[in-house]
């Protein structure tokens, strides 16, 4: 993968490969690459006894896919992606709050598809710390939009308390 953003700075090298099975391709049958390699779901749950031993596997969740699945696996995979198959599909924002939030995962959780500038300010807030830009855009731009903005007014994976809580406000005694 290229244009990659990882813990706000863009990455020179990355050494994770995303797998996606080719069509008529089986989970059960596909060959998982030596290396580290993110995997679909379906090939982590059909495959899992030999690639949890590995160490080097990660997984992909699609859009429609449930954190829930990774619940017992959150604490010893070091990387987790969730796909956005088109810009406007918001359900991956949830998928990694719910990661961090209720399954407290604290390893890699890379946005993957059709990730954009525009995006990353919002899926840092809910998690994610690594991107995987699309490759017709510039990384060194896209890096800006993780401080697009100085504030936010909600709490969230990043920001535990909402803005009026963070800010002390003196009481103004009326005249």
């Amino acid at each position: 993968m290229l244009n990659i953003i990882k813990d706000k700075a863009v990455v020179g090298t990355d050494d994770w490969n995303l797998l996606r099975l080719a069509e008529g391709e089986s989970a059960e049958a596909v060959a998982v690459p030596a290396g580290k390699v993110i995997v679909p779901l379906t090939v982590w749950q059909a495959q899992a006894a030999s690639l949890k031993a590995r160490g080097d596997v990660g997984v992909w969740l699609a859009s429609d896919e449930r954190p829930e699945a990774l619940k017992d696996d959150t604490a010893t995979l070091q990387m987790i992606a969730v796909d956005f198959p088109k810009f406007g599909d918001g359900r991956g924002y949830s998928i990694a709050y719910n990661l961090r939030m209720r399954f407290d995962y604290t390893g890699e959780l890379r946005a993957v598809g059709d990730v954009l500038r525009d995006q990353l300010f919002y899926m840092q807030r809910v998690g994610f710390n690594s991107f995987a830009v699309r490759a017709d855009r510039d990384v060194n731009d896209a890096l800006k939009g993780l401080s697009d903005f100085s504030e936010s007014y909600q709490q969230s994976w990043d920001k535990k308390t909402p803005l009026f809580r963070r800010v002390d406000r003196q009481a103004v005694a009326p005249k």
